[in-house]
């Protein structure tokens, strides 16, 4: 077989696997198939997500479960107030030897793992959060001057509670752009509400089966990179990208009026990367713009803000970026 066609078989072939994958996702969390996309679009990719909403909707739950799905060794961290970098970098003790002798010896935190969830990431303070920067970005820790490797496998999955609610702190720019996708995390429908009740409240429940491994993730995101990205879909990328920093000419008026500050470079690597997933995951050998229209909230809306202006007037985020997407397509495809 030529190379093209071997890609071909190999898309096809992780294309069933991921729909397995799928099927035992949803055999524990229920409903929610924009949330399953997404979570594991992020995994396809090498990055991580931020899965926002209330309490009691299920972000736990999912995270486990990708975690025994995909094959992934995961840890947990509730992230409080009074945590501290240490309690998730890890720290250095002091051994005393039979002999007397001394010597540090370091005991790894929690976030040496493949799948972390931090769980209500935004109730620890800015100091506890800045510790994930470096690992999010490097897949690097450094503790007491020494750079230790968190391995070619690994991500993040943090849950945040809405910033309105009481004793949160917001993230800081910096990290929120290290997240390749932001996740919101709807309350569900009545028949999926129904299906959950009967689902949980019995004697058992239905478990999920371990469908991945962690060298098949590995080579998926590999093959990822593989699948190939139209000229077309490349531009529109980019234009859809720059259409949203207000300091670019020729923006629109309302980027100019509204938008405090808009997406960098890695919010144009992020699109690259999960139009491509949502391709595969979808069935299909290439992605389309149909792919970036869908992609665009959850990799923009947290690498850019609306001014005070706009959020006074109670301008939305949201609508902006699907106005301003939609109207790139139809231009497109006008011209």
């Amino acid at each position: 077989m030529n190379e093209p066609a071997d890609l071909v078989a190999e898309i096809e072939a992780l294309e069933n696997k991921l729909q397995e994958a799928k099927a035992s996702i949803t055999r524990r969390f229920i409903g929610q198939e924009r949330v399953v996309d997404l979570t594991l679009t992020a995994l396809l990719c090498g990055g991580h997500a931020l899965l926002i909403g209330l309490p009691g909707l299920g972000k736990t739950r999912l995270v486990e479960t990708l975690s025994t799905v995909m094959g992934l060794h995961g840890n947990r961290i509730q992230f409080t107030p009074d945590l501290m970098p240490a309690d998730i970098l890890g720290s250095e003790v002091l051994d005393t030897a039979d002999d007397g002798s001394r010597h540090f010896r370091f005991i790894p935190g929690p976030i040496f793992c493949q799948l972390l969830m931090a769980d209500e990431i935004n109730r620890a303070s800015p100091r506890t959060q800045s510790a994930l920067l470096q690992a999010m970005q490097e897949r690097t820790v450094t503790v007491a001057g020494e750079d230790r490797s968190l391995g070619v496998s690994f991500h993040v999955l943090a849950t945040q509670n809405p910033i309105e609610q009481e004793g949160t702190y917001p993230l800081p720019e910096a990290q929120l752009d290290r997240f390749l996708v932001q996740i919101d995390v709807e309350y569900p429908d009545r028949q999926t509400e129904r299906d959950i009740l009967l689902a949980t409240t019995g004697v058992e429940e239905d478990e999920a089966h371990q469908i991945f491994s962690k060298e098949e993730l590995l080579a998926a995101q590999v093959l990822l990179r593989r699948m190939p990205v139209g000229d077309s879909v490349v531009e529109l990328i980019l234009d859809l990208v720059r259409a949203f920093r207000p300091e670019e000419a020729g923006v629109s008026e309302r980027v100019a009026e509204t938008v405090a500050w808009g997406p960098g470079p890695r919010a144009a690597q992020a699109l690259m990367m999960t139009v491509r997933a949502r391709a595969m995951l979808q069935g299909r050998l290439a992605p389309n713009a149909e792919d970036v229209l869908d992609m665009a909230r959850p990799v923009l809306s947290h690498r850019m803000a609306l001014n005070f202006a706009a959020r006074a007037r109670g301008d939305s985020l949201a609508d902006l970026i699907d106005s301003t997407a939609v109207g790139l397509i139809r231009t497109e495809a006008a011209a």
